[in-house]
């Protein structure tokens, strides 16, 4: 008698985080993927007519194995696998919606190198919360798996990402641009090159690398801090561009080596393309409603289905909407319009259209980049995140402190009263002074997650780390 898919997933630890299915790179088997690529397969078929599904994967050691055995299963159940192999997975997700059909993406994005994940895909866009738990709860048996391989690989959906941006940005508008690449392992290093240069900057190529790097937009190291700095000094650049490991989380740095935070890059983006009304999560700077660009702001979840969900809500009223994460991921839900052409709507998460939209609107603007932020309310963000802490720990402390907030202040030292709390996703609570510190376990890894907010940068970082020094002592 064959497995059950669910029996499968449900033995294997994997759970789904913000964004997909992600656990240790022992844990997907070639059984376990398989299982996922059935269920989720199923799923879909209870929907639309599924005859094909398209295949990605980013740079990790064991992506190939792991996306060859969701190969075998999809074959094993009657479907064709377009294998599109290494690239973004927006540019996945593109290719994915034009042809009307599912995507598995195979990434562990920016997490360690020793985990790995699974992104899946309806024909429209990024699964939901539903899908996930019909995934989870799909009664349904794994097949025979024949050859465990993949497919001959297709270069269309690279093409199909470039030409989006070398259509909408017309011409070379990035002409005179020195453009730095940190390049390392991110799947789409390639690709944003020739973006770039067709859009007409001058690129250096800076930091690849063959051993996989996990490159943390919003956390961002030290290391990757003092690389921006040097290479900025070093290359006399105008911006350093790099993404996480699968292409869908920007970091942009200005022309003094300072990695523009991944909220501001998204409230930029937004203002310049016009968008009306926008869907962010709970831990993004309030910098966002004080800059008076939109008509209407919503506040979610941590995680780009609850994104997606708010996005769909708000296109019933507004013509023009968007949402944005804290890593500077862009989702676009509307088709946008100009006189030169237009812009698909693409709702999940993408680097390339904020990093580019701010380079080519400093280039039209003649001002540096660090110009484009003057004007937005002083407000500044920092996280970082202790590493190690089981998630149950963590949502106990929380749960504890949210009772019991003189506690919370006690235990974190802070000097001002909280006047307000937020328990949308984790504990996120507002101080007599403005500033905010907000806790939360990590959905994709055993680790405690500080976002702090105030009046300088400076401050902001001081409070995340006292907060996250201070949580360190419960472990």
């Amino acid at each position: 008698m064959n497995q059950q898919c669910k029996e499968l997933i449900a033995n294997s630890g994997i759970a789904f985080g913000t964004s997909g299915a992600r656990g240790l790179v022992e844990q997907f088997s070639d059984d376990v993927c398989a299982a996922f690529t059935v269920a989720f397969l199923h799923v879909m078929r209870e929907h639309v007519d599924v005859n094909r599904v398209a295949m990605g994967m980013d740079r990790r050691p064991n992506s190939p194995d792991m996306a060859a055995a969701c190969t075998a299963a999809a074959r094993a159940v009657g479907i064709e696998v377009a294998d599109y192999g290494i690239l973004p997975t927006p540019a996945l997700a593109l290719q994915a919606m034009a042809d009307g059909i599912p995507a598995i993406m195979i990434t562990g994005s920016h997490i360690p190198f020793d985990r790995n994940g699974i992104k899946f895909y309806r024909p429209e866009g990024e699964i939901t919360k539903a899908d996930e738990q019909a995934i989870l709860n799909a009664e349904v048996e794994l097949p025979q798996l024949g050859a465990i391989a993949r497919n001959s690989e297709r270069n269309a959906a690279n093409e199909r990402y470039l030409t989006r941006f070398t259509t909408w940005f017309e011409g070379k508008p990035l002409t005179g641009m020195r453009v730095g690449l940190y390049q390392h392992s991110a799947a789409g290093r390639d690709l944003s090159q020739q973006v770039l240069e067709a859009l007409g900057a001058s690129v250096i190529p800076l930091g690849r690398s063959e051993q996989f790097v996990p490159v943390d937009t919003e956390a961002v190291s030290e290391e990757d801090r003092a690389k921006a700095s040097t290479w900025s000094a070093e290359h006399n650049l105008d911006a350093l561009f790099t993404t996480d490991g699968d292409g869908d989380r920007p970091l942009l740095a200005d022309e003094h080596g300072q990695w523009l935070r991944g909220d501001i890059l998204g409230l930029l983006c937004a203002r310049e393309l016009g968008i009306q009304a926008l869907a962010v999560p709970v831990s993004c700077n309030t910098a966002i409603e004080g800059c008076g660009a939109f008509a209407q702001v919503v506040r979610t979840r941590i995680g780009s289905p609850y994104v997606l969900a708010a996005m769909g809500a708000l296109t019933e009223q507004n013509t023009q909407v968007a949402g944005f994460e804290a890593n500077g991921g862009f989702l676009l839900a509307s088709r946008l319009q100009k006189e030169t052409g237009y812009l698909e709507a693409l709702p999940t998460r993408d680097a390339l259209l904020p990093a580019l939209t701010l380079l080519v609107a400093a280039a039209q603007q003649n001002k540096p980049l660090s110009a484009l932020v003057d004007g937005l309310p002083l407000r500044f963000t920092a996280s970082d995140r202790l590493k190690s802490f089981p998630t149950e720990r963590s949502a106990a402390l929380l749960s504890q402190w949210k009772n019991d907030l003189p506690a919370m202040q006690k235990a974190l030292g802070l000097e001002a009263s909280i006047i307000h709390v937020d328990s949308t996703d984790g504990l996120r609570v507002t101080l007599t002074t403005g500033d905010v510190v907000h806790l939360r376990p990590s959905g994709n890894a055993p680790e405690l997650r500080c976002y702090a907010e105030a009046g300088t940068s400076e401050q902001a970082a001081e409070v995340a780390k006292k907060s996250l020094a201070a949580c360190a002592h419960f472990l």
